[in-house]
């Protein structure tokens, strides 16, 4: 099935070194957004000075799809798009609707009136396809799936900037690296490291330069008993991975039974004014 590109106003977004706070990557959230503000409470996270990044799949499959607009509202909350943001571009289309509801977690679209889905779809085609962070260790990219092989970073964004379509499609929807369809072959450049998700692991994987950190988070809700929220910290270096295991009796008792939702506190803060 083929997929509408929907190129982003700015499909690249760049951030100048934060000077003052520390620097988070977080993989698949999919809706698991009380842990995620676990996580980030265990790791002290500062809104005021600290910032996060997500890989993109904010969404589809976990119970709480529908907080994503509260936390791309928050000023220190940066993600890109993941192939889930963009089953939500495509569902206009009855195929892609189905198959989205029906295989991929988003049934809990259905339950939006008009005005809602029409803001997560103004606000999804917002978010870029990469982001660029400068760290004291180096520059740091996120991109949800994966880099063309052939290409180096500064290719890849011109290509992404330019639009161009294959680009798109490959960042958002490509296991071709992960899954060891060509051999070692580190995205060139001035990138030292990239962070990206789509493919759920057991474990953080690397890759090349790139690492993959969607550790299956939302998998608990099929008995996985390894899920877990994986967030990596790469400033300052040297880069540290924490994470909180999915798998908790109280929290899947409420999802499971009933399906209620409790909402965690979302961190407020001053607006970030370190991008660039």
């Amino acid at each position: 099935m083929s997929h509408e590109v929907f190129c982003p106003p700015s499909p690249v977004q760049r951030f100048a070194l934060n000077e003052r706070g520390r620097d988070f990557v977080v993989g698949d959230i999919h809706g698991m957004f009380e842990h995620l503000a676990r996580l980030l409470a265990e790791v002290e996270f500062d809104p005021e000075i600290d910032r996060l990044f997500s890989v993109g799949d904010m969404v589809d499959r976990g119970p709480e799809s529908h907080r994503a607009l509260e936390w791309l509202s928050q000023p220190w909350f940066h993600a890109c798009r993941g192939n889930h943001e963009q089953f939500a571009l495509e569902s206009a289309d009855p195929e892609q609707l189905e198959v989205w509801v029906g295989q991929n977690g988003g049934a809990w679209w259905l339950e939006l009136d008009d005005p809602t889905r029409t803001r997560f779809i103004d606000t999804f085609r917002q978010m870029p396809i990469a982001i660029e962070i400068q760290t004291a260790s180096g520059l740091v990219g996120v991109v949800h799936a994966d880099v063309p092989p052939l290409l180096s970073w500064e290719e890849f964004l011109a290509c992404l900037e330019a639009g161009e379509a294959d680009a798109i499609t490959y960042a958002i929807w490509s296991r071709n690296r992960i899954s060891g369809a060509y051999g070692p072959r580190p995205v060139s450049g001035s990138v030292s490291r990239i962070f990206c998700g789509h493919t759920p692991t057991r474990e953080i994987v690397i890759v090349d330069n790139v690492c993959y950190i969607d550790t299956g988070a939302v998998y608990c809700l099929d008995g996985y008993v390894d899920a877990k929220l994986t967030v990596m910290q790469i400033q300052p270096g040297p880069s540290r991975d924490f994470s909180v295991n999915t798998f908790d009796a109280e929290w899947l008792s409420r999802h499971l039974s009933d399906g209620t939702t409790v909402d965690a506190t979302v961190p407020s803060g001053a607006r970030d004014t370190t991008q660039t």
